[in-house]
């Protein structure tokens, strides 16, 4: 295949993982506003915290009667993965000055997951800006018409929004729970979320789940680091 043509076929994937991420834009601009979010709120958490699981958590809290520090708390940890996407993207991407802080917005799953899999840094680099662009456009788009069509709906009990944001996440979470090992800290991490619900404030639990997802994480990584070494 040629370049031009391994080129197309990039930016073919990548638009296509663009709509298909953007769409849950809809669902978080729903629940945003179901929880109390104006429009501006909701398309302002798209625009600058851009990550779409760690909206969907502090929406979560807020929706179930949590305070906003408890909420951000458990959306920084959750965010913090974007962290070790960018420290492996930055040799791969070589961004320097002020072109940085724009590639680091663009830093997701989507966008990490279709830039390490090029065998060329010009291929990388292209499927990380087109993918991470993409999405960034269509996933704020939609956050907007969601918010919208949040407001218009009335109280969102009578549709079951209020109970849809779990929903939500957990379609979004799913397709990264692709190990055995992945799936298992998911489940100790819910299950021990769950067991804490009866017994301290709204947030709190998902604050220690999420807590308990990322040292996992963390362990795992450095683990894995040993044995390549």
């Amino acid at each position: 295949m040629s370049t031009a043509s391994s080129d197309r076929a990039i930016i073919t994937d990548s638009l296509g993982v663009g709509l298909a991420t953007g769409a849950y834009g809809v669902s978080f601009g729903a629940l945003a506003t179901a929880a109390g979010m104006s429009i501006w709120q909701a398309c302002a958490m798209s625009l600058l915290m851009f990550t779409g699981a760690s909206q969907f958590a502090y929406v979560g809290v807020i929706a179930s009667g949590g305070s906003p520090l408890a909420g951000a708390v458990t959306s920084v940890l959750l965010g913090g993965r974007n962290l070790f996407y960018g420290l492996s993207l930055a040799r791969l991407l070589d961004v320097r000055g002020w072109r940085r802080p724009l590639a680091a917005q663009l830093v997701i799953d989507e966008s990490t997951a279709m830039a390490v899999t090029r065998p060329t840094a010009h291929q990388a680099r292209l499927a990380f800006y087109w993918t991470g662009g993409a999405v960034f456009v269509l996933w704020n788009l939609f956050t907007f018409l969601g918010a919208l069509a949040g407001t218009a709906i009335g109280d969102p009990r009578d549709f079951g929004l209020d109970a849809a944001v779990g929903a939500a996440f957990l379609a979004l979470l799913w397709p990264r729970l692709d190990s055995a090992i992945t799936r298992g800290v998911a489940i100790l991490a819910a299950a021990i979320a769950l067991g804490l619900v009866p017994l301290s404030p709204a947030g709190v639990p998902i604050i220690v789940g999420g807590g308990l997802a990322l040292l996992a994480g963390l362990l795992l990584q450095k683990r894995a680091g040993a044995h390549d070494d």
